[in-house]
């Protein structure tokens, strides 16, 4: 990879310079890998077609960008993890499953149809702004936010329905019968009243004696279970904004240029407080109507010029603004900017106890009256300049990110064996971290929540030679490179120390196996002499209603024939023993209001919908030979892809 860089450096800039805008990682990466011919492990494939680690890690890359800018409070590191980025693979695949699908049964959408889509997608409300007193479509906005044009959104869109109507077919058309929709609601609402006899692990562990030979025994068929997982100590630095901002060279003219460009931000704006009487006269009015609220509001006009004083008294009486009116049309102070533009054009006119003409806006007409005014107040430059300053390098920190991003990537390659260079250089802090692993760590946050970060601090050549890895983008505007100062590699801790964890599991175990055997023993015992037998109270459980009991003793007892109660079952609870459960009876469910039962309904034919639609789609990935050739995490561990 080293190599690739110092040929390709140019275009490795202009990759460097595209991470600053996270719309554009995917493409700067993908760029990368095709310019290198390195296409990457192929992770799944569907109709034939590859999907590989690196369109993979884009996608997932992606998709954590889009949370970022949707939701700037959500910590977007707790998308980057194992589930998740499986889970972004299977989208990947459902989405060219149903795609081929829609293509072989030919599919189209038409563009009219395509753009009915796009207008009416209720999240771009938010890019629609007010230009000129005119609503528009900010194109500029959305592709910052989304980092796609709207013709690419509109695209996307179109295609998103496409793939939807393949399953929409088979989901539209499901139901559910009375009688089928009965034995899903009877099997979920189903009762039995039962009783609990316990054979606890704990009530037996002073039985188990075990000697030093079963517990090497034990240990060594177990090794797995006593592994320390590989570790490393790093030491790292990370180029973002702030630390940017360090670096820019700001002169005291420059401030003090910007203060006076831009000195109404750093105090109050002038503020004036106003009444006013409406008389309302919407802008869509007939004209007549229109016309005859001019009139009443010359007429009120005239009276207020005859006697000023009696504004407030006039406006109480007369106003049509509901939320003054009362208040004599008192408007309290305001700012340019909180009224529309004739009303503000007019009272920013008036002099203080003035009263202006009829004012015609799109709501009727106004008669204003100034009663005070606060002028703007101007802090002084020093009084500000801290906030100034801070200003002047926040706008130019994006463009000094991009330079300090190339130095920081010559930095981290040249002298790989030392992040000091770097850290010199762009005055960064060297921060240290100790029993790092390959993963990120349930809360991990920053850098070390970054799988592309960890990913290369423990690639063979980090490890082997202690070498600097490349600049990583860990986020927007974020490079990070580290290198490993110590590493211990996964072993096997020895019998001495783990002695009494070994102790503990296999007493556990054994007195679990001691617990199964005494209630397989009385189970016997008490389907013969039901007399002798010794249970808890009876309590009436359900798959709703478990009163504390576990789960296999709830499935047990439930499928317990009703015709052949009552009867005793044995239930094996593994690590936690082993149960009788004696099952008295059935009871019978209380029958539902008729609302409660169409709901009930409507919801058995949802989750047969549902049901018919998923085994749809497996047949479609049948059909279409989609197949996921990674692991699927679980809890931590992995098992077998699908």
């Amino acid at each position: 990879m080293f190599d690739f860089i110092r040929q390709h450096n140019k275009a490795l800039m202009v990759v460097l310079f595209l991470l600053i805008v996270p719309s554009f990682v995917v493409v700067g990466v993908l760029d990368r890998y095709r310019a290198s011919g390195d296409k990457g492990e192929k992770v799944a494939s569907v109709a034939g077609e590859s999907i590989r680690r690196p369109e993979w890690d884009a996608q997932h890359r992606n998709d954590i960008d889009r949370i970022r800018q949707q939701r700037p409070d959500v910590d977007a590191a707790m998308f980057d993890t194992d589930a998740e980025r499986f889970a972004t693979l299977e989208r990947m695949v459902r989405d060219r499953v149903l795609a081929a699908a829609a293509a072989q049964d030919h599919f189209v959408m038409t563009e009219q149809r395509q753009l009915e889509i796009f207008q009416n997608d209720p999240s771009l409300a938010s890019f629609v702004v007010v230009k000129d007193g005119k609503r528009q479509f900010d194109r500029e906005l959305f592709l910052r936010a989304t980092g796609m044009t709207p013709e690419q959104h509109q695209a996307a869109l179109a295609a998103q329905t496409v793939r939807q109507q393949v399953l929409k077919g088979i989901a539209d058309t499901a139901f559910a019968s009375p009688a089928q929709a009965a034995v899903a609601l009877n099997a979920f609402y189903d009762r039995r009243e039962i009783q609990v006899a316990r054979f606890s692990p704990g009530d037996f562990a002073t039985k188990v004696n075990v000697s030093d030979a079963d517990l090497e025994g034990y240990y060594k068929q177990h090794l797995a279970q006593f592994q320390v997982p590989e570790q490393a100590s790093i030491e790292y630095v990370v180029l973002d904004l702030e630390a940017a901002k360090k670096n820019i060279a700001v002169s005291e003219a420059d401030l003090r240029t910007y203060y006076e460009q831009n000195s109404g931000r750093f105090g109050t704006k002038e503020e004036r407080r106003a009444s006013h009487i409406l008389i309302s006269a919407p802008s869509g009015a007939p004209a007549a109507e229109r016309e005859k609220a001019r009139a009443k509001a010359q007429q009120l006009l005239a009276e207020i010029k005859k006697a000023p004083g009696s504004f407030a008294d006039l406006a109480r009486k007369n106003s049509q603004d509901p939320g003054s009116a009362e208040k004599g049309g008192d408007l309290d102070f305001v700012t340019r900017g909180a009224m529309v533009k004739p009303f503000e054009d007019a009272m920013f006119a008036l002099k203080k106890g003035e009263i202006s003409d009829v004012v015609e806006t799109e709501f009727g007409y106004h008669i204003i009256q100034l009663n005070d005014i606060r002028p703007a107040v101007v802090p002084p430059f020093e009084q500000v300049r801290a906030k100034v300053e801070d200003e002047v390098r926040s706008q130019q920190a994006t463009q000094e990110f991009a330079k300090a991003a190339e130095t920081f990537t010559d930095a981290v390659y040249q002298q790989p064996d030392s992040l000091k260079p770097a850290a010199d250089k762009l005055k960064l802090t060297i921060r240290t971290a100790d029993k790092v692993g390959r993963t990120p760590t349930p809360g991990a946050t920053g850098v070390l929540a970054s799988r592309n970060f960890l990913n290369a601090l423990f690639a063979a050549d980090s490890l082997e030679r202690k070498h600097n890895t490349e600049a990583i983008e860990i986020g927007p505007n974020q490079l990070a490179s580290g290198r490993v100062t110590q590493y211990s590699p996964a072993r096997a801790q020895p019998l001495e120390e783990v002695k009494e964890k070994v102790r503990a599991q296999l007493v556990a175990e054994r007195a679990a196996a001691l617990a199964k055997t005494e209630g397989e023993t009385k189970l016997t015992e008490w389907q013969s002499n039901a007399a002798g037998a010794n249970f808890g109270a009876a309590v009436t459980v359900s798959r709703l209603d478990a009163q504390s009991q576990p789960t296999p003793i709830i499935e047990s007892a439930l499928r317990a024939d009703p015709a052949k109660l009552p009867s005793l079952v044995g239930v094996d609870l593994g690590a936690q023993g082993y149960a009788v459960v004696r099952v008295n009876k059935a009871v019978p469910r209380t029958p539902p209001s008729p609302e409660v039962a169409q709901q009930e309904a409507q919801q058995v034919a949802m989750a047969t919908a549902a049901a018919e639609a998923a085994a749809y789609y497996e047949l479609l990935k049948s059909r279409f030979k989609a197949e996921i050739l990674v692991p699927r995490p679980v809890d931590g561990g992995i098992v077998a892809g699908r």
